[in-house]
Parts: structure tokens; sequence; C-alpha cells
């Protein structure tokens, strides 16, 4: 029995390694990828230049490239994951630490294909599969700019605070095979767009912006379950970045469904719009570091790209209902949860739940309010947020946070009334689910040993 057991065992091993090494093997041999030689023209005109500067604007590059009061690009920037800190890369053109001996070929492998100089797949922190959207002469230009308008800085690269096994690069080269872009995948197909202005917009959405990063819902696996709207699950709502839940862009009441292209763009351009919403968290670096700089065109064709997207079925609804706000304007507070509204809320946004035009959101209707996961609405109300001070808006308004005020019970009370009255019908909120998340918050405020 014992040598059974043992050729068993043995047979398992062997099988094991067998099919280790052949992943192994699967990771390491790599299609050839084309060259962007052959492609794009590599010049370093002003004109050139100066459109690279602005597609590494619309990429947000710096934003994640740069750390705190640190030199533009030279990284440095810690990034959580679920397996441990990343951080960015210089990317600026010195020659030891940055990407100054990259050829515009190696600059592609990497921004398209997520290969580095060395051959390592970079981890999918990079949206190089969003980035395989974009067209070689966008490549060629982007590269130009860091090449030639950007200070090079001798800044040291930093090891990941992963740990082994899971900061064996091999099995990230069979997810990159399995769920990122082909070696010869083409740019967003514009001839699928009868509107060239749509075309445009989603070109920037799906190519540098990369909006489907944070916005498309990953699986178990971690790659986006859709990187265009081929499919609906495209842009309709992600997973907890830094704890907020990005929220659905399609055309649903949690998504962009009541918003005008005017409301998007001015979202875009100041953090904030007349009635809907005003923009916070992440995504407050998004508006200061990239999209406030984009042109009136190209913002208008995001917006008219989104508004395109149908909604998709189920989830939460709203439909205007005066009920609530008439309640409340004749002092009927019949719940708990409508006097910590009123206690708390009502003075800034208003008991018609409209809030106040151009300053503060309404909550009637509001997509942030309504998302399925109410962790971004619990996470405000606990911690609070800063709108983004841009050109146009200079002024950063904020939101208080009440933790310090309202227990989890009443916070989840209060959540679950705005989440259902004036017409919106989104699923109550817990107490437990407000625990959960005022302990990551004081986990995030503890100083690391």
């Amino acid at each position: 029995m014992r040598r059974i057991v043992v050729r068993t065992l043995g047979g398992v091993i062997l099988v094991a390694l067998l099919v280790v090494g052949g992943l192994y093997a699967y990771a390491e041999h790599d299609v050839a990828i084309p060259s962007i030689a052959t492609q794009a023209r590599l010049d370093a005109s002003p004109a050139t230049i100066e459109r690279g500067r602005y597609l590494v604007t619309s990429a947000d590059c710096i934003a994640c490239h740069t750390m705190p009061k640190g030199k533009p690009f030279a990284g440095g920037l810690a990034l959580d994951s679920p397996v441990g800190q990343i951080y960015s890369t210089n990317i600026t053109p010195d020659r030891k630490n940055g990407i100054g001996d990259y050829t515009l070929d190696d600059f592609d492998h990497a921004l398209r294909h997520g290969i580095a100089k060395r051959g390592d797949t970079l981890y999918p922190a990079m949206p190089f599969p969003s980035y395989a959207h974009m067209t070689p002469d966008d490549i060629a230009a982007m590269y130009a700019y860091l090449m030639h308008d950007v200070e090079p800085v001798d800044s040291p690269n930093h090891d990941t605070k992963i740990r082994w096994p899971l900061s064996a690069r091999w099995p990230l080269a069979i997810w990159r095979k399995l769920f990122g872009p082909a070696p010869a995948v083409p740019a967003t197909d514009r001839e699928r767009y009868a509107d060239p202005r749509i075309a445009r917009g989603a070109y920037l959405v799906q190519g540098p912006g990369h909006c489907g990063s944070c916005h498309t819902p990953r699986a178990v696996t971690m790659q986006e379950k859709a990187l265009d709207d081929t499919s609906p699950l495209y842009l309709s709502g992600g997973m907890r970045v830094d704890g907020w839940v990005p929220v659905n862009l399609r055309g649903s009441a949690d998504g962009l469904g009541s918003w005008s292209v005017d409301d998007i763009v001015a979202s875009l351009k100041t953090g904030r719009n007349a009635t809907h919403a005003v923009i916070g968290s992440a995504m407050s670096d998004v508006v200061f570091h990239s999209l406030q700089y984009l042109s009136d065109d190209d913002l208008g064709a995001i917006a008219v790209y989104l508004k395109s997207l149908p909604a998709d079925p189920g989830g939460p609804t709203y439909v205007a209902d005066p009920r609530t706000a008439n309640e409340l304007r004749n002092g009927i507070n019949a719940t708990r949860g409508a006097e910590l509204y009123v206690d708390n809320c009502a003075a800034c946004h208003a008991t018609s739940g409209l809030g106040r035009t151009h300053a503060l959101p309404a909550i009637a209707g509001n997509s942030s309010v309504l998302t399925k996961d109410p962790g971004s609405m619990i996470r405000l109300i606990l911690a609070g947020s800063e709108l983004p001070a841009t050109a146009e808006a200079p002024s950063a308004l904020g939101m208080p946070a009440f933790g310090w005020r309202l227990s989890d019970a009443e916070t989840a009370e209060l959540l679950s009334f705005v989440r259902n009255s004036w017409g919106n019908h989104a699923p109550a909120v817990s107490a437990a689910q407000v625990r959960r998340i005022r302990a990551a918050l004081e986990a995030e405020d503890t100083p690391q040993q």
C-alpha cells in the first residue's frame, strides 16, 4: 500500500511539474509583435511633441507616475493592489532609471502590450489592455513628447512589496496572454460608429482615457469583463478603488441616464455640474491632472459617446415622487432616517432633495446615491470628501465628515432613507456594511509600523 501511495504521489508531483513547466514555457514564448516603426512615422517636430503632450495628458500618465511633491513622471508612487504594493516606474528620458534607452518599439511593447524592455510582463495596474486601442501614430507622438520635452530625472525605481510566490513574474505572462490584447490588436474600430463624433469619443474613452479600467466590473482573475461597448458590461460600474465605488457610466438610473451632454462635459471639466453630481475621491485626480485640459470638442465627444451607451437591465431605479419633499416640508419625519436627514443634510441638500444649483448636488435621482454597492456613500458620510479645484471652478468645496456624530446604525438608517425617497429605489444599507467601512477607514488612519 505504501508503494502505491508513493507511486501515486510521485505521479501527481510529476504531472504538477509538467503542468507548471508547460505553463512556464507558455509564458516565456511570446508571439512576435509587429514593429510599430513600420506603422508610424517617428519625428520630433514641435507639432508632434505637442500632440504627444496632449495624449499623455489625456492618458493621465502623470497621476500614477509622479509621487506627491515629486518631479513629473519620475515614478515612485505606491499603488495598492490585492496582492501588495506596486510602485510606478520612472518614465522620464533618464537613460539609467527611466526610458531614455527605449526604442519606439520598446515603448510600444510596454504601453500597448504590457511587456517591459527586459521582457517581463507589467502588472496590470498599468492599463495596457486599454492603451492597446490606441493608434501607432498616437503612440509615436507620446514617445516623442516623453523623450524630447520631459526633464530626465535620475530617480531609481522601487521594488514591489509583494511576497513570493505572488511576486513571480512569469504567471503574469500567462495572465497577459489569456486576458490581454493580441499582439496585432487593432486600434478602436471607428467604422463601427455612424457618427464621427461618437467614434472620437469611443477612441478617447476606450483608449487613452482607459475609463474601463475602473468603471467596468472585473472577474475573479482580475481582468476587465469587457474592453469595449460590444458587451453590455462595459462601463457598468467597477470594483472599489481606494475604498470608493466607480459608478456606472451607462444610461441607467445609477449611471448617466438623467444626465445631459452638458452635465457630463461640465463634470469632466470642472469636477461638478449644475444639478446631478460633484466629483470627489480618486476621480478628483483624473479631473485635476487630465480631463480639465482636454479640448471642448473632445470633452463633448466623450459625453455623446457615453450618452450613446444603453442602460444595463435591472438595478436601482428613479421616478420623481414629490411625497418625501411634501412630508419633510410639513415637518413630517415618519422614520428615524427622515429625522437624521433633516438634522444633518437638509440645510445643504434641501428637504426637496434637489440640493443647490452649481454648488450642492441633488440627492433625488443622484446616480452615486443609487449605486448597487453603497460603499462610496457610506465612506462619504463617515469621512467626507473634497472637490478638485480646477481652472474654471477654483473653489474646492467639500462635504464634511459625519462619522464622529453618527453611529453605524444611524448612518445605515440615513442612507437607507435617502436611497428610497423622492423616487429613489435602491437596496437598503445595513449597520454591518457601515461597520466594515468604518474599520477600513480607521485602518487607513493608523500609522504603518
